[in-house]
Protein backbone atom coordinates (compact mmCIF):
# COMPACT_ATOMS: atom_id res chain seq x y z
CA UNK A 1 0.00 0.00 0.00
CA UNK A 2 1.43 3.33 -0.91
CA UNK A 3 -1.30 6.12 0.55
CA UNK A 4 0.70 9.29 1.50
CA UNK A 5 -2.79 11.54 1.15
CA UNK A 6 -5.14 11.46 4.15
CA UNK A 7 -8.33 13.28 4.19
CA UNK A 8 -10.38 13.58 7.59
CA UNK A 9 -13.86 14.19 8.72
CA UNK A 10 -13.62 16.03 12.19
CA UNK A 11 -17.00 15.52 13.59
CA UNK A 12 -17.04 12.33 15.42
CA UNK A 13 -13.24 11.55 14.20
CA UNK A 14 -10.93 13.92 14.93
CA UNK A 15 -12.80 15.34 17.98
CA UNK A 16 -15.40 14.23 19.81
CA UNK A 17 -18.52 16.42 19.30
CA UNK A 18 -21.10 14.17 17.70
CA UNK A 19 -23.14 14.52 20.60
CA UNK A 20 -23.18 17.87 20.63
CA UNK A 21 -24.49 17.72 17.10
CA UNK A 22 -27.21 15.13 17.47
CA UNK A 23 -28.58 17.22 20.30
CA UNK A 24 -28.25 20.82 18.45
CA UNK A 25 -31.59 20.28 16.01
CA UNK A 26 -33.68 19.86 19.32
CA UNK A 27 -31.96 22.35 20.89
CA UNK A 28 -32.43 25.03 17.70
CA UNK A 29 -35.92 23.51 17.37
CA UNK A 30 -37.04 24.03 21.27
CA UNK A 31 -36.07 27.55 20.81
CA UNK A 32 -38.77 28.19 18.35
CA UNK A 33 -41.33 26.02 20.26
CA UNK A 34 -41.27 22.90 18.05
CA UNK A 35 -40.91 19.32 19.12
CA UNK A 36 -37.89 16.93 18.38
CA UNK A 37 -37.36 15.42 15.45
CA UNK A 38 -38.63 12.08 14.56
CA UNK A 39 -36.30 9.24 14.13
CA UNK A 40 -36.88 9.47 9.89
CA UNK A 41 -36.28 13.32 9.80
CA UNK A 42 -33.21 12.67 12.04
CA UNK A 43 -31.96 9.93 9.57
CA UNK A 44 -32.48 12.52 6.90
CA UNK A 45 -30.39 15.28 8.25
CA UNK A 46 -27.32 12.91 9.16
CA UNK A 47 -25.91 13.46 5.55
CA UNK A 48 -26.94 17.26 4.64
CA UNK A 49 -25.06 20.23 4.66
CA UNK A 50 -26.00 23.67 6.97
CA UNK A 51 -27.98 24.60 4.34
CA UNK A 52 -29.42 21.46 3.51
CA UNK A 53 -30.70 21.39 7.50
CA UNK A 54 -32.60 24.59 7.06
CA UNK A 55 -34.17 23.58 3.93
CA UNK A 56 -35.37 20.71 5.95
CA UNK A 57 -37.12 22.67 8.51
CA UNK A 58 -38.53 24.73 6.72
CA UNK A 59 -40.46 22.19 4.19
CA UNK A 60 -40.90 20.81 7.76
CA UNK A 61 -42.04 23.05 9.93
CA UNK A 62 -42.46 26.46 7.85
CA UNK A 63 -40.12 28.29 9.85
CA UNK A 64 -39.57 31.68 8.42
CA UNK A 65 -36.67 33.14 6.95
CA UNK A 66 -34.21 31.51 4.51
CA UNK A 67 -32.14 28.22 5.28
CA UNK A 68 -28.95 30.16 5.43
CA UNK A 69 -30.96 32.52 8.29
CA UNK A 70 -31.23 29.02 9.99
CA UNK A 71 -27.80 27.45 9.05
CA UNK A 72 -26.49 30.88 11.09
CA UNK A 73 -28.55 30.21 13.99
CA UNK A 74 -27.55 26.74 14.85
CA UNK A 75 -23.89 27.49 14.06
CA UNK A 76 -23.51 30.22 16.42
CA UNK A 77 -24.92 27.58 19.31
CA UNK A 78 -22.57 25.01 17.68
CA UNK A 79 -19.45 27.47 18.13
CA UNK A 80 -19.61 28.03 21.69
CA UNK A 81 -18.99 24.48 22.31
CA UNK A 82 -16.30 24.44 19.89
CA UNK A 83 -14.69 27.29 21.70
CA UNK A 84 -15.23 25.75 25.13
CA UNK A 85 -15.54 21.73 25.76
CA UNK A 86 -14.93 19.86 22.43
CA UNK A 87 -12.06 17.87 22.89
CA UNK A 88 -9.77 15.57 20.77
CA UNK A 89 -10.14 12.10 20.61
CA UNK A 90 -7.78 10.17 22.13
CA UNK A 91 -4.04 9.29 20.62
CA UNK A 92 -5.12 12.19 17.54
CA UNK A 93 -2.37 14.98 18.04
CA UNK A 94 0.29 11.82 18.07
CA UNK A 95 -0.86 10.73 15.45
CA UNK A 96 -0.92 13.32 12.95
CA UNK A 97 2.30 14.14 14.41
CA UNK A 98 3.47 10.85 12.97
CA UNK A 99 2.07 10.94 10.04
CA UNK A 100 3.62 14.47 9.12
CA UNK A 101 6.84 13.29 10.03
CA UNK A 102 6.27 10.31 7.10
CA UNK A 103 5.22 12.97 4.52
CA UNK A 104 1.50 13.07 4.58
CA UNK A 105 -0.54 15.43 3.28
CA UNK A 106 -3.14 15.84 4.91
CA UNK A 107 -6.97 18.07 5.38
CA UNK A 108 -9.93 18.11 6.67
CA UNK A 109 -13.32 17.74 4.91
CA UNK A 110 -16.42 17.62 6.89
CA UNK A 111 -20.04 18.78 6.93
CA UNK A 112 -19.44 21.44 9.45
CA UNK A 113 -19.27 25.46 8.74
CA UNK A 114 -15.67 26.38 7.32
CA UNK A 115 -15.26 29.06 10.53
CA UNK A 116 -16.33 26.32 12.68
CA UNK A 117 -13.67 23.62 11.59
CA UNK A 118 -10.86 26.27 11.81
CA UNK A 119 -12.37 27.78 15.59
CA UNK A 120 -12.01 24.13 16.86
CA UNK A 121 -8.58 22.81 15.48
CA UNK A 122 -6.99 25.93 16.34
CA UNK A 123 -7.79 25.67 19.98
CA UNK A 124 -7.00 22.06 19.72
CA UNK A 125 -3.52 22.76 18.41
CA UNK A 126 -3.92 20.62 15.85
CA UNK A 127 -5.04 23.16 12.76
CA UNK A 128 -1.45 23.60 11.44
CA UNK A 129 -1.16 19.63 10.52
CA UNK A 130 -3.76 20.11 7.25
CA UNK A 131 -3.20 22.01 4.02
CA UNK A 132 -6.42 22.93 3.63
CA UNK A 133 -10.02 22.73 5.44
CA UNK A 134 -12.86 21.64 3.24
CA UNK A 135 -16.68 21.77 3.83
CA UNK A 136 -19.38 20.29 2.26
CA UNK A 137 -20.87 23.74 2.23
CA UNK A 138 -18.08 25.18 -0.21
CA UNK A 139 -18.78 22.00 -2.40
CA UNK A 140 -22.97 22.24 -2.51
CA UNK A 141 -23.82 18.73 -1.46
CA UNK A 142 -23.14 16.78 1.48
CA UNK A 143 -20.92 13.05 2.36
CA UNK A 144 -23.92 11.06 0.83
CA UNK A 145 -22.24 12.59 -2.45
CA UNK A 146 -18.56 12.48 -3.41
CA UNK A 147 -18.34 15.89 -4.21
CA UNK A 148 -16.57 17.08 -0.77
CA UNK A 149 -14.09 14.36 -0.97
CA UNK A 150 -13.07 14.27 -4.63
CA UNK A 151 -12.49 18.12 -4.63
CA UNK A 152 -9.87 17.36 -1.43
CA UNK A 153 -8.16 14.97 -3.38
CA UNK A 154 -7.76 17.54 -6.26
CA UNK A 155 -6.58 19.97 -4.23
CA UNK A 156 -4.12 17.79 -1.63
CA UNK A 157 -2.83 15.97 -5.14
CA UNK A 158 -3.88 13.07 -4.59
CA UNK A 159 -6.06 10.54 -6.68
CA UNK A 160 -8.23 7.72 -4.82
CA UNK A 161 -5.72 5.04 -5.09
CA UNK A 162 -3.23 7.08 -2.90
CA UNK A 163 -5.48 8.41 -0.61
CA UNK A 164 -7.18 7.38 2.71
CA UNK A 165 -10.27 8.58 4.43
CA UNK A 166 -10.78 8.71 7.63
CA UNK A 167 -14.79 8.43 9.05
CA UNK A 168 -17.17 7.60 11.74
CA UNK A 169 -20.40 7.38 10.16
CA UNK A 170 -21.69 4.69 7.73
CA UNK A 171 -23.33 7.47 5.11
CA UNK A 172 -20.19 8.84 4.91
CA UNK A 173 -18.11 5.69 4.62
CA UNK A 174 -19.85 4.56 2.13
CA UNK A 175 -19.71 6.81 -0.23
CA UNK A 176 -16.11 7.25 0.30
CA UNK A 177 -15.66 3.43 -0.64
CA UNK A 178 -17.96 3.70 -3.72
CA UNK A 179 -15.29 6.43 -5.10
CA UNK A 180 -12.44 4.44 -4.73
CA UNK A 181 -10.70 5.81 -1.46
CA UNK A 182 -8.81 3.80 0.98
CA UNK A 183 -11.05 3.79 4.33
CA UNK A 184 -10.08 4.21 7.68
CA UNK A 185 -12.90 3.62 10.37
CA UNK A 186 -12.68 5.23 13.67
CA UNK A 187 -15.52 3.86 16.46
CA UNK A 188 -17.49 6.62 18.10
CA UNK A 189 -20.21 6.31 20.63
CA UNK A 190 -22.58 8.25 18.82
CA UNK A 191 -23.44 5.53 15.57
CA UNK A 192 -22.61 2.53 17.48
CA UNK A 193 -25.50 0.69 15.61
CA UNK A 194 -23.50 1.14 12.69
CA UNK A 195 -20.39 -0.56 13.67
CA UNK A 196 -21.08 -4.23 12.55
CA UNK A 197 -21.72 -2.53 8.82
CA UNK A 198 -18.49 0.01 9.14
CA UNK A 199 -16.11 -3.17 10.25
CA UNK A 200 -17.03 -4.60 6.62
CA UNK A 201 -16.76 -1.72 4.77
CA UNK A 202 -13.43 -0.69 6.23
CA UNK A 203 -10.04 -1.27 4.88
CA UNK A 204 -9.00 -0.75 8.96
CA UNK A 205 -11.27 -0.19 11.35
CA UNK A 206 -10.04 1.26 15.03
CA UNK A 207 -11.70 1.90 18.60
CA UNK A 208 -9.19 4.46 19.05
CA UNK A 209 -6.23 7.02 17.56
CA UNK A 210 -3.25 5.00 19.58
CA UNK A 211 -4.89 1.50 18.46
CA UNK A 212 -1.51 0.45 16.75
CA UNK A 213 -2.93 -1.09 14.36
CA UNK A 214 -3.65 2.00 12.69
CA UNK A 215 0.48 3.25 12.15
CA UNK A 216 1.35 -0.42 10.90
CA UNK A 217 -1.19 -0.05 8.40
CA UNK A 218 -0.41 3.78 7.09
CA UNK A 219 3.53 2.52 7.67
CA UNK A 220 4.23 5.36 9.90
Amino acid sequence: MDIKFAIFDMDGTLVDSMGYWNRLADEYLARHGIPPLSPELKEESIALTMQGTGELFIREFGLPGTADDIAREVNALMEEHYRTDVSLKPGAAALLERMRAAGFKMCVASSTAPALLDICLRRLGVRDYFQFLLSCEEVGVGKNHPDVYLEADRRLGGTPENTVIFEDILVAAQTAKKAGFSLGVIYDVNSHTEQPQLKTLADCYVTRWDDPALPKWLGV
